[in-house]
């Protein structure tokens, strides 16, 4: 099987020299912020961040891809819409959807002929899936070649530009307090898309792009660790976010504040409802 195009210009390898700083995509973010750069790992062109986000964001881009193919067709958004205001005759299309398949098609394909042409191996069937297990197979030595950064960040914005258009609604934040990870001191936030359900929150730190749970995961996780702290710190909360976090009706969970007489407080017009008792009524859920 021949590939579409093929990376012609990195078939020099450097096997002596390890670079003491990470190439990697949340390093270069890092460096952008005025950070320093984590240290690779011996033998490697990425550190531990990198190398996890690498790993999962590849793993990702099979499903990313089908999940776009589902909005080819059949989506009515301001995007898909002519210049002139109206639909394109017959079925709608929805051009941001195929840009990111074919950039994640694109790219697989680009990095597999990499490891065709210079290990000298045969090459898989030509499906994101197949490719992506491809290369995952060489993940060890694509994390020792000089282009080892490019395929970190090229990774990571085909996933992030794929996720943009499964879900471009507009995500609400909410500070939800110190990462539960030991030893991290980042700040967590949670991130909800406008109207969504629990599986629509991300808990993710500032920190370390690899904390990062789901609602659910992040409510079990933090419970756990909040069993350890002598003084926990108090936390208020809106209804609205009771109500995502925990996947509960909003309903559902004015009943049980009035119920079991949730401690309350107003800012400005809002009532905010104290976190213990809210765990106390719905953290089997979590």
């Amino acid at each position: 099987m021949t590939y579409g195009f093929t990376r012609t210009t990195r078939t020099a390898r450097t096997t002596t020299f390890v670079p003491t700083e990470c190439d990697g995509a949340a390093c270069r973010h890092r460096d952008r912020d005025g950070r320093a750069r984590e240290p690779a790992v011996v033998g490697s062109r990425l550190c531990p961040t990198c190398r996890l986000r690498l790993t999962h964001d590849l793993r990702r881009l099979p499903c990313l891809h089908d999940e776009c193919g589902q909005l080819l067709t059949g989506v009515d958004r301001p995007r898909d819409r002519t210049s002139g205001g109206g639909t394109a005759s017959g079925l709608p299309f929805n051009t941001a959807a195929a840009e990111a398949r074919s950039g994640i098609v694109a790219t697989l394909r680009s990095w597999g002929a990499l490891v065709v042409q210079e290990r000298g191996v045969g090459a898989p069937p030509d499906t994101p899936a197949e490719i992506t297990d491809f290369l995952l197979r060489h993940s060890g030595w694509l994390l020792e070649h000089e282009a080892a950064g490019e395929l970190s960040d090229e990774v990571a914005r085909c996933a992030r530009r794929a996720a943009r258009v499964i879900d471009p609604t507009p995500r609400r934040r909410i500070t939800v307090g110190r990462c539960v990870v030991p030893d991290c001191g980042g700040a967590l936030t949670a991130a909800v898309a406008a109207g969504g359900s629990d599986a629509a929150v991300e808990v993710g730190c500032d920190a370390e792009p690899t904390h990062r749970w789901s609602g659910q995961e992040w409510l079990r996780r933090e419970s756990r660790s909040g069993a350890e702290r002598t003084e926990p710190a108090v936390r208020w909360m809106t209804a609205r976010d009771i109500a995502t976090l925990w996947g509960a009706a909003p309903g559902s969970v004015y009943r049980h504040a009035s119920q079991a007489r949730w401690r309350r407080r107003a800012v400005n017009g809002r009532t905010y409802y104290h976190e213990q008792d809210v765990r106390a009524s719905l953290g089997a859920r979590g």
